[in-house]
Protein backbone atom coordinates (compact mmCIF):
# COMPACT_ATOMS: atom_id res chain seq x y z
CA UNK A 1 0.00 0.00 0.00
CA UNK A 2 1.44 3.26 -0.66
CA UNK A 3 0.44 6.99 1.04
CA UNK A 4 1.17 9.70 -0.62
CA UNK A 5 3.60 7.68 -3.07
CA UNK A 6 5.13 6.28 0.40
CA UNK A 7 4.15 2.41 1.14
CA UNK A 8 2.44 2.46 4.13
CA UNK A 9 4.79 0.21 5.85
CA UNK A 10 7.36 2.66 5.95
CA UNK A 11 5.16 4.95 7.70
CA UNK A 12 5.07 4.87 11.47
CA UNK A 13 1.57 5.87 13.10
CA UNK A 14 1.53 6.59 16.46
CA UNK A 15 -1.48 7.92 18.92
CA UNK A 16 -1.46 11.33 18.77
CA UNK A 17 -0.69 12.06 15.45
CA UNK A 18 -2.72 14.14 13.32
CA UNK A 19 -3.12 12.77 9.47
CA UNK A 20 -4.84 14.22 6.39
CA UNK A 21 -7.72 11.41 5.28
CA UNK A 22 -9.87 10.59 2.58
CA UNK A 23 -13.10 9.74 4.57
CA UNK A 24 -15.46 9.46 2.06
CA UNK A 25 -17.97 7.94 1.03
CA UNK A 26 -20.13 9.00 4.49
CA UNK A 27 -23.51 8.64 5.14
CA UNK A 28 -25.90 10.96 6.90
CA UNK A 29 -24.02 13.20 9.75
CA UNK A 30 -20.74 11.50 9.17
CA UNK A 31 -17.97 13.63 8.64
CA UNK A 32 -16.79 13.64 5.61
CA UNK A 33 -14.04 14.20 2.73
CA UNK A 34 -10.23 15.57 2.86
CA UNK A 35 -10.28 16.60 6.38
CA UNK A 36 -7.54 16.04 9.01
CA UNK A 37 -7.97 13.36 11.94
CA UNK A 38 -6.61 12.11 15.39
CA UNK A 39 -5.25 8.81 15.68
CA UNK A 40 -6.36 7.85 18.97
CA UNK A 41 -5.52 4.00 18.70
CA UNK A 42 -3.15 2.47 20.89
CA UNK A 43 0.47 2.17 19.31
CA UNK A 44 0.83 -1.55 19.44
CA UNK A 45 -2.70 -1.77 17.46
CA UNK A 46 -1.34 1.16 15.34
CA UNK A 47 1.63 -1.13 14.43
CA UNK A 48 -0.10 -4.14 13.56
CA UNK A 49 -3.31 -3.33 12.79
CA UNK A 50 -3.99 -2.45 8.91
CA UNK A 51 -6.43 0.01 10.54
CA UNK A 52 -6.39 2.93 12.65
CA UNK A 53 -9.14 4.24 14.94
CA UNK A 54 -9.31 8.05 14.34
CA UNK A 55 -10.88 11.17 15.50
CA UNK A 56 -12.67 13.15 12.73
CA UNK A 57 -11.64 16.84 13.02
CA UNK A 58 -13.44 20.16 12.12
CA UNK A 59 -12.16 23.79 11.29
CA UNK A 60 -16.02 24.92 10.49
CA UNK A 61 -16.48 25.38 14.53
CA UNK A 62 -13.19 27.20 16.14
CA UNK A 63 -14.73 26.85 20.10
CA UNK A 64 -15.27 23.24 21.59
CA UNK A 65 -19.66 23.06 21.72
CA UNK A 66 -20.22 19.82 23.32
CA UNK A 67 -18.23 17.82 26.13
CA UNK A 68 -17.00 14.98 23.32
CA UNK A 69 -15.27 18.20 21.87
CA UNK A 70 -11.37 19.34 22.31
CA UNK A 71 -10.59 22.35 20.91
CA UNK A 72 -7.06 22.73 18.86
CA UNK A 73 -5.55 26.25 18.00
CA UNK A 74 -3.32 26.62 15.20
CA UNK A 75 -0.48 26.71 17.00
CA UNK A 76 -0.42 23.72 18.05
CA UNK A 77 0.78 22.63 14.79
CA UNK A 78 -2.65 22.68 12.66
CA UNK A 79 -3.18 25.17 9.65
CA UNK A 80 -6.35 26.58 11.58
CA UNK A 81 -8.36 26.73 15.04
CA UNK A 82 -10.10 23.43 14.98
CA UNK A 83 -11.96 20.94 17.05
CA UNK A 84 -11.39 17.09 17.55
CA UNK A 85 -14.73 15.79 17.37
CA UNK A 86 -14.82 12.60 19.54
CA UNK A 87 -18.18 12.29 18.73
CA UNK A 88 -17.15 11.21 15.49
CA UNK A 89 -15.25 8.28 15.96
CA UNK A 90 -14.71 5.49 13.45
CA UNK A 91 -11.91 2.81 12.04
CA UNK A 92 -10.27 3.32 8.67
CA UNK A 93 -7.99 1.65 6.76
CA UNK A 94 -4.13 2.80 6.59
CA UNK A 95 -4.85 3.31 3.14
CA UNK A 96 -7.48 6.61 3.87
CA UNK A 97 -4.20 8.24 5.43
CA UNK A 98 -2.48 10.77 3.67
CA UNK A 99 -0.11 13.65 4.72
CA UNK A 100 1.30 13.86 8.21
CA UNK A 101 -0.25 16.97 9.87
CA UNK A 102 1.47 17.18 13.21
CA UNK A 103 2.01 15.42 17.06
CA UNK A 104 -0.22 16.13 19.71
CA UNK A 105 1.24 17.19 23.11
CA UNK A 106 0.17 15.04 26.45
CA UNK A 107 -2.07 18.17 27.67
CA UNK A 108 -4.34 18.28 24.67
CA UNK A 109 -4.17 14.47 24.54
CA UNK A 110 -5.24 14.40 28.08
CA UNK A 111 -8.04 16.39 27.34
CA UNK A 112 -8.88 13.86 24.10
CA UNK A 113 -9.01 10.70 26.82
CA UNK A 114 -11.31 12.35 28.94
CA UNK A 115 -13.41 13.41 25.80
CA UNK A 116 -13.77 9.77 24.46
CA UNK A 117 -14.58 8.63 28.26
CA UNK A 118 -17.16 10.76 27.88
CA UNK A 119 -18.29 10.14 24.29
CA UNK A 120 -17.87 6.21 25.20
CA UNK A 121 -19.41 6.10 28.42
CA UNK A 122 -16.83 4.67 30.19
CA UNK A 123 -16.31 5.16 33.98
CA UNK A 124 -16.22 8.79 36.17
CA UNK A 125 -16.41 11.74 34.55
CA UNK A 126 -14.33 13.78 36.41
Amino acid sequence: MTMGGVKVTDVTFKRGDIFYADLSPVVGSEQGGMRPVLIIQNDIGNHYSPTVIVAAITARISKPKMPTHVGILAGDGIERDSVILLEQIRTIDKQRLKDKVTHLNNAIMGKVDKAIKISLGLGKNE
